[in-house]
């Protein structure tokens, strides 16, 4: 993923110590440098000490956001003394960017506190997020009041911003594709493509007819077929899987991959079954599993709603997110249960160092489906089991009778607990899960759940539901 980018407000108010703003902004420049993040900031050319101060700043800082509004991924308004409130807001309404912004100001000093010294952040940043709650302007705030900006404290809460303006920026203008129609068996992950275009997300649609038959047409000397054929091999064990078969898998993987990168694509969701195996002779799972494991996620039976929460964790964590069933029960533990497909599950997520022998992710046929359309036409399955850690979930859905995107995000962790099936699979442990289960019925949401081995919950519900106006429910047990 990119390098994040924030453009910079260094805050000052003109009869607080001006010497406060010269070292504030020097130093919120070194520490997010040292977290890896491009600046867009005023310098001590441009303005008094690179800092905000007056209209005229304003005017300056608005222009040069606007100039990098294509890198800029959210705001950090930084107040080392109380900070001039109308050139702040001035200057985000000027720039016009919408993106999310973080306030931060710097503590006092109980020992200097005299005239020379004393910052009254504490104070200016009522004022200063008064004046954006008046101009309509979404913010976010840091854990603490006032936090020294060079803390583990606030580089948490910068980290978990960057995540927060990562998600709202990548959802905002995502193209995702949706291979083949809708299992018809599958009600569950219908959705509305209005809703999700409002909101800033487009669906663009391909055929399977359209998949088999441009698969057809690739030559078994195609330099890209067999590149791809090498990765597939390359990819998880394939001793189990027909050579044959290994072929359509690289085939079909040409044709989406080339499909996505001509049309902008971020993500996929694809009608896995039975037209699939029917008409074509293979799961796709292990393409989808390679592709999420690339970072653009891919879910199963079309669910494009489901792909979106995967997409949305992927821009939070940086990381392979997977689409799971919440599926069965584990033992009488009430907080404890097995989440499972069959699976396309992304390689990075399975275990790398095993329990038992059949922990380690191999490819092999889709036993479920195996059972219509016979083994010979179901290779290509991703199995194995999920690494023990912890992890975000997260679903998201149209609701068309309210008119309105919702979602449910939480965290929990997957557990070593002894399991014996097939399948990509693992047990969680959610706290007061039988909660989560009930808000899942009582809301009318689906069985599919996104889900990533990272902690980044409090950032996608903020992105969610502050930035992009979700309906959100964060369970936190």
């Amino acid at each position: 993923m990119n390098k994040p980018t924030l453009g910079v407000i260094v805050g000052n108010r003109g009869f607080f110590p001006d010497h406060l703003a010269d070292t504030g902004r020097q130093t919120i420049l070194k520490v997010l440098e040292e977290e890896g993040i491009n600046a867009v900031a005023l310098t001590p050319e441009d303005s008094k000490f690179g800092s905000c101060e007056n209209n005229n700043d304003a005017h300056k800082l608005a222009d040069l956001f606007k100039a990098h509004r294509a890198e800029i991924d959210g705001v950090l308004l930084t107040l080392p003394n109380f900070g001039e409130e109308r050139p702040i807001a001035n200057t985000l309404r000027w720039a016009g960017l919408d993106v999310p912004v973080l306030v931060q100001a710097t503590p006092d000093d109980a020992t200097m506190m005299t005239i020379a010294d004393r910052r009254d952040s504490f104070c200016g940043k009522m004022s200063a997020c008064n004046n954006l709650y008046q101009y309509g302007i979404k913010y976010t705030l840091t854990t603490r009041h006032t936090v020294d900006p060079t803390s583990e404290s606030f580089r948490a809460d910068l980290r978990r911003f960057v995540s927060t303006a990562r998600v709202v920026r990548g959802l905002k203008g995502a193209r995702i594709g949706a291979i083949g129609a809708r299992p018809t068996a599958f009600n569950t992950v219908r959705y509305s493509e209005k809703l999700l275009e409002r909101t800033g997300i487009s669906v663009d649609t391909l055929d399977l007819s359209e998949v088999f038959g441009r698969a057809a047409r690739l030559k078994a000397d195609d330099a890209q077929l067999k590149a791809k054929l090498d990765e597939v091999k390359a990819y998880v064990p394939v001793q189990n899987t027909p050579s044959e078969s290994l072929v359509r898998i690289a085939k079909l993987a040409v044709v989406i991959e080339n499909w996505m990168k001509e049309n902008e694509l971020v993500a996929s969701a694809l009608q896995c079954w039975t037209s699939m195996e029917e008409f074509y002779g293979v799961v796709p799972c292990t393409l989808m599993s390679m592709m999420s494991n690339s970072l653009l996620p891919s879910a199963c039976e079309t669910d494009i709603a489901g792909v979106v929460g995967m997409y949305a964790m992927v821009l939070a964590s940086g990381t392979p997110s997977a689409i799971v069933d919440w599926n069965n029960n584990y033992a009488d533990d009430p907080d404890k249960g097995v989440i499972f497909h069959c699976s396309n599950l992304p390689k990075d997520i399975f275990v790398d160092d095993p329990i038992a022998p059949n922990d380690i992710p191999v490819m092999d046929y889709q036993a479920i489906i195996a059972g219509t359309v016979g083994r010979d036409s179901t290779y290509g399955t991703v199995v194995g089991r999920v690494k023990a850690a912890p992890f975000t979930y997260c679903r998201v859905s149209t609701d068309d009778f309210k008119g309105k995107m919702q979602a449910y995000v939480g965290q929990g962790e997957l557990t070593n607990d002894p399991l014996k099936t097939f399948g990509g699979y693992g047990v969680v442990k959610v706290p007061n899960l039988q909660k989560l289960l009930a808000h899942i019925c009582e809301n009318g949401f689906e069985h599919h759940v996104a889900v990533n081995l990272s902690q980044t919950a409090d950032a996608v519900n903020e992105a969610l539901s502050k930035y992009l106006g979700w309906d959100v429910y964060y369970h936190k047990g």
